[in-house]
């Protein structure tokens, strides 16, 4: 009997339904079945996940974790392959932008180092997943939670308290239950916004993603799948990430469509011909935050709710996955010993795997952004020096791109090698 839930079975209660939420309960419930009890809770369940139209960046290591959890093949046919990767840096007034870097796509074989996939087809399939495997889904939010000796009680927006041996904090970046947890948060502003948005385009981006540094941040393309047309034609796609500093944003979307579009052409070039916004853009401050500690009694923290880093190198939601990876393996792995999956010593594992990895990554892209949004002469002389060398050296190359897959570092979970818990 299970002092948590007054059950044969131990619960965990998710509070929060993205990616890494999902991903998480999906991974518990397949390994361990009946021997758990997942909630996951998130209003944002009422909607149509479809209508999610934002694009991410998939790591070979998150693709690996999503083909052993069985989403990879229902959404592989809509996930388009990163083939090449181009960074140049150059002003924006700039005739000609040098490319100081290329890489190849592949990491393995053929395998691309990363996919885009659209954030609506891949909740689709985790939720149809977390569905079949058992995983009550709830349409409401998490208001609070109180810990009694060997449980937490979670309380629902809806007046429902469900007693639980752990609960998950995934409830992103401004996360009230990180706040009622009592763990302090580390950040800074960093004065941009990135702008997000996808564009239509004449010609085929051939797998390639560019990114181009330039003075108010990077403005990064980012390869779609083409979307089949009513005439047998396909509308050629790509996705932006646009960084622009913040106090430039609110006249760049309150500008009429045609000023927009030329904005967008300055920065975006004509070599995939003429250009068009499919969606709306969007725009987010962009800030770097981390949590002092990812646990707390019988709370562990997950995605944004552990940590915000800058969009510059697209790894944002792959950590998200790997903390979902990282848990899920810890927690199965106590209660297959017949540990309590909300005990201290399970979560300080939790928090000692996931500590370096996110200090590393957080450093690293604080780091570059600082390095290439700027416009001072030496410096700009310094990192094209430093882009060139790179591009003459196939072993660093090769580290750069496993890096970026998410294959590098310590060892790192096993569902992000592809095996199953």
């Amino acid at each position: 009997m299970s002092a948590a839930t007054g059950s044969a079975q131990p619960r965990i209660v998710i509070a929060g339904g993205g990616l890494a939420g999902l991903s998480l309960a999906l991974a518990l419930k397949e390994a361990l079945a009946e021997g758990i009890d997942v909630v996951v809770c998130d209003p944002a369940l009422k909607r149509d996940p479809h209508g999610d139209k934002r694009s991410y960046a998939i790591a070979a290591a998150a693709r690996r974790m999503l083909t052993a959890l069985g989403v990879w093949n229902s959404v592989a046919e809509k996930a388009q392959p990163i083939l090449d990767m181009v960074i140049t840096d150059s002003r924006l007034q700039d005739p000609v932008r040098p490319t100081f870097l290329t890489f190849a796509g592949e990491v393995n074989g053929n395998e691309p180092f990363a996919h885009m996939v659209t954030a609506g087809d891949l909740t689709a399939a985790l939720l149809e997943a977390c569905r079949g495997a058992g995983v009550d889904l709830r349409p409401e939010g998490v208001k609070g939670f109180a810990v009694q000796g060997p449980r937490t009680d979670v309380a629902l927006t809806g007046g429902e308290v469900l007693p639980a041996a752990l609960l998950v904090a995934a409830d992103g970046g401004r996360s009230r239950l990180r706040e009622q947890a009592g763990i302090g948060w580390i950040s800074w502003p960093y004065k941009q916004s990135g702008i997000v948005a996808t564009i239509a385009h004449e010609r085929d981006h051939e797998g390639k993603a560019v990114e181009h540094f330039l003075p108010s941040g990077p403005f990064a393309i980012l390869p779609l799948k083409p979307e089949p047309q009513g005439d047998g034609t396909v509308q050629h796609r790509s996705s932006i990430v646009w960084t622009e500093r913040a106090e430039n944003v609110p006249a760049l979307l309150e500008s009429n469509p045609e000023d927009l579009l030329v904005e967008l052409e300055r920065r975006f070039g004509l070599q995939l011909g003429k250009l068009a916004f499919e969606t709306k853009p969007q725009a987010f401050p962009l800030s770097f935050g981390v949590a002092r500690s990812f646990v707390a009694e019988r709370l562990a923290l997950l995605g944004d709710a552990a940590h915000v880093i800058h969009p510059i190198a697209g790894q944002g939601l792959n950590l998200g996955l790997h903390d979902a990876a990282a848990l899920a393996e810890i927690v199965t792995d106590a209660m297959r010993l017949g540990m309590d999956p909300g005990a201290a010593d399970v979560l300080d594992d939790y928090e000692r795997a996931r500590r370096t990895d996110i200090t590393a990554m957080g450093v690293v892209t604080d780091g570059l952004n600082r390095l290439f949004s700027n416009d001072v002469l030496p410096v700009r002389l310094v990192r094209d020096l430093g882009l060139g060398l790179v591009d003459r050296m196939p072993g660093l190359k090769r580290f750069f791109i496993r890096e970026a897959a998410g294959l590098t570092g310590r060892e790192p979970p096993r569902l992000l090698k592809g095996q199953s818990l």
